[in-house]
């Protein structure tokens, strides 16, 4: 195994713990909300991606080893398998290495990113993002 996905899958690891506690089973399914903190929403942004890249077979393993690490958070082994979920993927695909890299701070890097005031957004990376009345977004 390349040490690019042993760093990815290290370094991911606080965020999806994080998303596991914040957002639970329904991770896959729920948007990124205000409500939760933004280690929280970059968890779940990191684990949406790998399950986005998985086929049916591959989704429902993803999804039983989420749900035995939201059922036992203390359970070293099940969060072990969470772990190799999604190193298996990274394996596979390049694409995705290279999609989480971006997402995740850098090794020793340090994100302070912070929003105040009505309709603000703060993130270190973004797509789309409207905060105005009344708007519509052409794909």
């Amino acid at each position: 195994m390349s040490a690019e996905i042993v760093q990815l899958v290290e370094q991911a690891g606080p965020y999806l713990t994080t998303a596991l506690s914040a957002y639970g089973v329904a991770v896959f399914t729920r948007a990124e909300t205000a409500a939760a903190d933004a280690t929280a929403n970059l968890g779940r942004c990191v684990l949406q991606a790998v399950w986005r890249r998985r086929d049916e077979r591959g989704r429902a393993e993803l999804e039983a080893a989420v749900h035995d690490a939201v059922e036992s958070p203390e359970d070293e082994d099940a969060a072990a398998a969470l772990r190799q979920q999604i190193k298996r993927v990274l394996r596979e695909d390049a694409e995705l290495r290279a999609e989480l890299a971006r997402l995740l701070p850098a090794s020793g890097e340090t994100v302070h990113v912070t929003a105040s005031g009505e309709r603000s957004i703060a993130a270190k990376t973004i797509g789309t993002a409207v905060t105005g009345d009344h708007t519509t977004i052409q794909p």
